[in-house]
């Protein structure tokens, strides 16, 4: 089909974007290459950059050949494109899923072109094909409480990019319909096709660029958040995180927990401190094992933890303390060559109006020290009335204690 030279050029604008975004996606796989979502977004660039190349340049002339080629790699675009942005948030179609979609979209073209031949039916395929795969993957991808205004971002471009595969179809209607392969080139379609594709495909490229960015930002504050040993928040990440919660909520219960193991030193100097660092990985395990998304775990100190548990009353941070307490007096260690188990005491304060995280770590602090001198392996908590008997398990009331 005959396209002047201006047309031409016009038509060849994304396709020029988006080879510099699959050099920009490259050369941020290369930066990090654990973010392999990086490099099947840029694969999914050069996918649409040779099927619009051999599109517009018609490579080859022939009209049936060229639409099934183009198509070929429209659709591996697509499904590159989407894959990347799936496996970002640890989801995906899979290898058998997406070879099947190119079967089954590659083999529908083919139809079309040489058993039925029908441009308009290879527009719609084509369309409701892609927008359908997009759709379908953003549905994946529906915001929850908690997500990143990154990632969000992300879903909604996603997501319209999806749905303005189908209203376009409407230009494919009435007496200016690209009824031939001539007319395809000057049709009202094909003018907004590029447009839509420019548009929304460098937003959903920046939209990625962005998430990427937020990705790496991620992995800096976990480095400098988290304590590598037992994967809890270290002191900074903690008291940051804390704080926020403690801005944030003024009228649910907040529950601290503060543990202490016991007779810690004891252990590194008899066994040695490898077998200190695998008891404290344990403690981690066990922490992590009983506590809810929402809670803030961290290490406060060299065998010191301490939970902060939003919308918890006092005595369901007992429970907690007396779970995670069961779960470390049961756990054995392969270096603790004699069977001696790693016990640890607690203190569980809930927090009262207007404290601050100081204000709590300092009165759970002098529970955590009332537990320690009532025998250790135990559960030290401020509210008056509570024993041992009441709960069948050693919780003692430290509302005598200087709190």
């Amino acid at each position: 089909m005959f396209q002047p030279p201006s047309t031409i050029a016009m038509s060849l604008i994304a396709p020029g974007m988006f080879i510099i975004f699959a050099i920009v996606f490259c050369g941020a796989w290369l930066v990090e290459r654990r973010r392999h979502y990086l490099l099947l977004v840029a694969c999914a660039c050069v996918f649409f950059c040779a099927g619009a190349s051999v599109q517009i340049l018609h490579l080859p002339d022939a009209a049936y050949p060229n639409a099934v080629i183009s198509s070929a790699f429209y659709t591996s675009a697509v499904l590159a494109a989407v894959e990347g942005i799936l496996r970002r948030s640890q989801r995906q179609f899979g290898l058998p899923a997406d070879l099947a979609i190119l079967t089954a979209m590659t083999g529908f073209i083919c139809y079309f072109c040489y058993a039925s031949p029908d441009l308009l039916a290879r527009i719609y395929i084509q369309n409701f094909g892609y927008g359908a795969i997009l759709a379908v993957a953003s549905l994946q991808l529906i915001p929850r409480p908690g997500t990143t205004a990154v990632d969000r971002g992300l879903f909604w471009i996603m997501f319209v990019f999806a749905v303005q595969f189908f209203p376009r179809t409407a230009l494919t209607i009435g007496p200016n319909a690209p009824f031939s392969a001539n007319a395809f080139g000057q049709s009202a379609f094909w003018q907004a096709l590029q447009v839509s594709l420019a548009v929304m495909g460098a937003a959903l490229a920046f939209a990625v660029l962005a998430a990427a960015f937020s990705d790496l930002l991620d992995d800096l504050r976990r480095e400098r958040d988290i304590d590598p040993l037992t994967g809890a928040l270290n002191r900074r990440g903690l008291e940051d995180r804390s704080n926020i919660v403690l801005r944030r909520v003024t009228t649910a219960p907040i529950s601290l927990i503060l543990c202490d193991l016991d007779h810690f030193k004891s252990i590194n100097d008899t066994y040695g401190h490898q077998a200190g660092d695998d008891v404290l990985r344990g403690f981690g395990a066990a922490l992590a094992s009983e506590l809810r998304w929402s809670d803030l775990v961290g290490r406060i100190g060299g065998e010191e933890f301490a939970i902060l548990m939003p919308d918890t009353p006092e005595a369901e941070a007992v429970a907690v303390a007396e779970r995670v307490r069961a779960r470390a007096e049961g756990q054995s260690y392969e270096k603790l060559t004699d069977g001696r188990r790693a016990t640890a005491s607690f203190g569980v304060i809930e927090r009262r109006t207007g404290e601050r995280l100081q204000d709590l770590m300092a009165r759970a602090d002098q529970l955590l020290y009332a537990a320690k001198s009532g025998g250790r392996n135990r559960i030290a908590r401020a509210a008056a009335g509570v024993t041992e008997a009441d709960l069948d398990v050693p919780v003692f009331s430290a509302a005598t204690a200087t709190v």
